[in-house]
């Protein structure tokens, strides 16, 4: 029999681009301090997201087959339905809110059989205002941050028993960090297709997707902070290993920062990247008197790397007397 008959039938339907916005949400604090980052808490007083609510289930058959809408929940319910339960939402993270609605919706709907929502985070930065001879924080006024944002997605199914988590994922997007020097790329195939020239010193211009799984699941929810990984320090760590690592390739890197991640967390169980090379194009490599030279944006396409690092990697890096992992 072909294996294919046996898989479950791909059928869901939602709502994206639903926009929560819920003002002093519980603070995160307590957070685990390491050595290459100094956030340790978040206020929350602005706590918003972009999701995305997929609702799934046999009963939604019909809908689709003979356009019988008598058990189909209007995408435009499912926004309100999310939007009204973060008045309802007692703690103090991303994760753990998904997960908050989506057994709220299990509870709801009886004809659902799971429920995956995934979020962006739409972050926001504290301004920094005049008191007296000094300038501090407002606790009132922010500011849209342009700069990366925190991500999760979390899967619910309904069980005999209740509801499962099947999925979750925590993670931050779009990090771009640039390196003036102290990176290479050299040692490749060469062969009648290659052009690139080999770069022994470079400009190294990256962008980061880093997503990171829990082994215990209930950790991502915050009620244990230490245990809790933030979006900010995973950035920290990237932004460090970054700078100490003398590089010989953008899959060298990604390697060395998932170790370093799993070394400080040792709740995680692997840590996945997406990443693309944005290198800029150099226009002018030698300037007189000046360490300096011009670059302009790179033209397309662009390389991109998709890798897993996993705490049997970490395991075995220390095992090994010569590794090139150390830790700092």
């Amino acid at each position: 029999m072909n294996n294919q008959n046996n898989q479950k039938r791909t059928m869901f339907y939602g709502k994206g681009d639903v926009f929560v916005f819920r003002t002093y949400v519980k603070p995160l604090t307590g957070l685990k301090v390491i050595p290459e980052s100094n956030f340790t808490s978040k206020n929350n007083v602005i706590f918003g997201m972009n999701a995305q609510i997929a609702l799934k289930g046999d009963a939604f058959l019909s809908s689709f087959t003979e356009g019988d809408n008598s058990l189909v929940i209007a995408t435009d319910s499912m926004k309100n339905f999310m939007l009204r339960q973060a008045a309802s939402y007692e703690g103090s993270t991303m994760e753990g809110f998904l997960t908050f609605v989506c057994e709220r919706f299990l509870d709801k709907y009886s004809h659902i059989d799971a429920v995956r929502i995934s979020a962006n985070e739409v972050p926001f930065d504290s301004v920094l205002v005049p008191s007296g001879s000094t300038l501090e924080h407002s606790d009132v006024v922010y500011r849209k941050s342009r700069n990366e944002f925190a991500t999760a997605a979390v899967e619910v199914e309904r069980t005999a028993t209740g509801s499962k988590i099947i999925e979750q994922t925590s993670g931050i997007s779009e990090v771009h960090l640039i390196k003036v020097k102290g990176s290479s790329f050299y040692g490749y195939i060469h062969d009648e297709y290659t052009t690139l020239p080999e770069a022994y010193d470079r400009p190294l211009f990256i962008y980061l997707n880093i997503d990171w799984k829990y082994s215990n699941i209930v950790d991502a929810f915050g009620a244990d902070p230490e245990r809790y990984v933030a979006a900010e320090q995973v950035r920290d760590i990237a932004q460090s290993v970054f700078h100490q690592l003398d590089n010989r390739s953008i899959q060298q890197l990604i390697y060395h920062i998932g170790l370093r991640v799993l070394d400080r967390f040792p709740q995680l169980v692997e840590v996945r990247f997406g990443t693309n090379n944005r290198t800029w194009e150099t226009i002018v490599e030698n300037i007189p008197n000046s360490e300096g030279s011009v670059f302009t944006e790179p033209r397309p396409p662009y390389g991109f790397q998709g890798f897993a690092v996993t705490r049997e990697d970490l395991e075995k890096e220390k095992a090994t007397p010569k590794s090139a992992y150390t830790q700092v």
